[in-house]
């Protein structure tokens, strides 16, 4: 009998190549609608799926596979006798080869003026279909989502079996269910916004691999990085890289980190990122001046760091950046002058990444042991917050000025986290200690005299008056804090005794 391979794709990168191959080994080549046509204009010979079920297309080509006489073809047990007597009974052939690839949805729900009706119109009901069918049988048919595995399967049924074999069958399974799990997500991603659910029953996400990494944290741990296919183009997964060695994961963890920060900036910026926690952020008239307060806020700790800027980088900031060893070089473009500087450094990443497209994504995850936390991002800035004024004495123009910075990169701190800063840049950071006083005096003992006049911010509200206390003795003018604490007045009063301005936000910025 005369092996035959049905082939409907909407991708048709390839499809001619490799159906003329199959015309070639004497297959019989089953087809519908546009991949029907674009073959047989370019000579290749075609069965019409109608012409073997006897039925037409319908209602717009919503039904033309869904027909026992195809997926008869392909479920049957090639060595099961009552299988194959139920198909010669009811004049059902098999179908050896199924090649199909689905309908755009992923690519029509990302256009920004997509309506409800184009997505629904775009999600494939034969296509995943047959492709399931196939792979569920896959001991007996080659099934094939993806064009890149047509060369493979035709270097196979030119081999001395004539037949793909049993591992690329089962691989080629594997690789359709995960695709119609990806576009079955999608779908149920996108009708479950339509209805405004927040926390559906079943949450299912999927991602693509964009690269292995040779390691994890540690090097005996193994290690990939998967992007998100509807996800922002202001990412690391979306960065152009046009310098230096692959990034690694510890990078792509500390980069993500300082591009979390750096957005929260719209003048001059430049943050400095160390373990995920900011070691120094400047801002100033140009980016040149900008890193260079990032620089001075911990000229130790950014050494084998991570730099953003939210300006393109140019020869004089080029200089001063080549001039202390960094991982990576984050920026919205570098100017020629600048790549010719930093591109004299072997292994330094410069990553190029789209700032004018910032999305704020919907949901953060986070995975535990047995399963996943989801929660909205923390997006609430100082302009967010109704600012009351605790103490006798109110901030002046300048100490506000401070305070939004602070309260920039406090929240980006890994809790307890102490922020000390001017106007212009931070001079000291507490992160992730057990006590809130003992973030305070880290970042106080950083900023050393520079303390003296500065503002403290803490991500969260103080349980005792002891950090009022420690800031006094360092020189501290104004704090911001949430508040929220029952022993608040005791905070307060401390800070009326020092003549310290205190502001409570009202919100907090636990960040774990």
């Amino acid at each position: 009998m005369k092996k035959r391979a049905l082939l409907s794709v909407s991708d048709k990168s390839g499809i001619l190549e490799f159906a003329q191959e199959l015309a070639k080994l004497d297959y019989e080549i089953l087809s519908t609608g546009g991949t029907k046509r674009f073959l047989e204009e370019n000579g290749v010979a075609i069965t019409a799926v109608d012409e073997i079920t006897k039925f037409p297309e319908i209602l717009g080509g919503r039904v033309k596979t869904l027909h026992p006489l195809v997926h008869g073809g392909l479920l049957a047990k090639h060595d099961d006798a009552e299988h194959q007597r139920e198909m010669a009974e009811n004049g059902i052939s098999p179908i050896d080869i199924v090649c199909v690839n689905l309908y755009p949805f992923r690519e029509t729900i990302s256009k920004p003026d997509v309506t409800a009706d184009d997505a629904i119109e775009n999600i494939d009901i034969g296509g995943p279909t047959m492709l399931r069918s196939a792979a569920k049988n896959h001991a007996y048919v080659t099934v094939i989502v993806d064009a890149e595995d047509y060369t493979q399967v035709v270097t196979e049924l030119r081999g001395e079996q004539g037949a793909t074999s049993s591992e690329t069958r089962r691989r080629l399974a594997a690789k359709v269910f995960r695709h119609t799990a990806a576009y079955d997500s999608y779908i149920s991603n996108y009708l479950t916004e339509l209805t405004g659910e927040e926390f559906p029953a079943q949450l299912t996400l999927t991602y693509e691999l964009q690269q292995p990494l040779r390691y994890g944290e540690n090097p005996h741990q193994k290690a990939a990085f998967y992007r998100s296919p509807l996800g922002s183009d202001f990412s690391i997964a979306s960065a152009e890289q046009l310098h230096g060695k692959e990034m690694s994961y510890n990078n792509i963890q500390d980069a993500n980190a300082a591009l979390q920060i750096i957005k929260e900036f719209k003048n001059p910026a430049a943050v400095a990122v160390k373990h995920m926690n900011p070691c120094g952020v400047g801002t100033g008239e140009t980016i040149a001046d900008a890193f260079n307060k990032a620089y001075e806020a911990d000229a130790t700790s950014i050494f084998g760091g991570i730099v953003a800027l939210n300006r393109e980088v140019d020869a004089a900031t080029a200089e001063k950046l080549a001039k202390i060893f960094l991982e990576i070089i984050i920026a919205p473009a570098f100017s020629q002058e600048a790549l010719n500087i930093l591109t004299q450094k072997k292994n330094i990443r410069l990553l190029r990444i789209p700032f004018d497209q910032v999305k704020q994504e919907k949901w953060n995850t986070v995975t535990v042991e047995g399963g996943l936390l989801v929660q909205q991002p923390d997006t609430l800035g100082f302009k967010d917050a109704d600012l009351q004024i605790a103490t006798d004495r109110k901030p002046t123009a300048q100490e506000m000025e401070a305070m939004k910075l602070g309260w920039s990169v406090v929240k980006h701190v890994k809790s307890n986290a102490i922020v000390v800063c001017d106007p212009a840049m931070t001079l000291g950071i507490g992160a992730g200690q057990m006590n809130r006083v003992g973030s305070a005096k880290i970042a106080l003992e950083q900023a050393g005299a520079r303390a003296a006049g500065a503002i403290m911010a803490s991500d969260a509200f103080f349980p005792m008056s002891d950090t009022v206390e420690a800031a006094a003795r360092a020189g501290i003018k104004a704090i911001v804090q949430p508040g929220g604490s029952k022993r608040d007045q005791e905070s307060i009063e401390k800070a009326d005794e020092y003549g310290i301005a205190m502001v409570f936000t009202g919100i907090r910025h636990f960040k774990h």
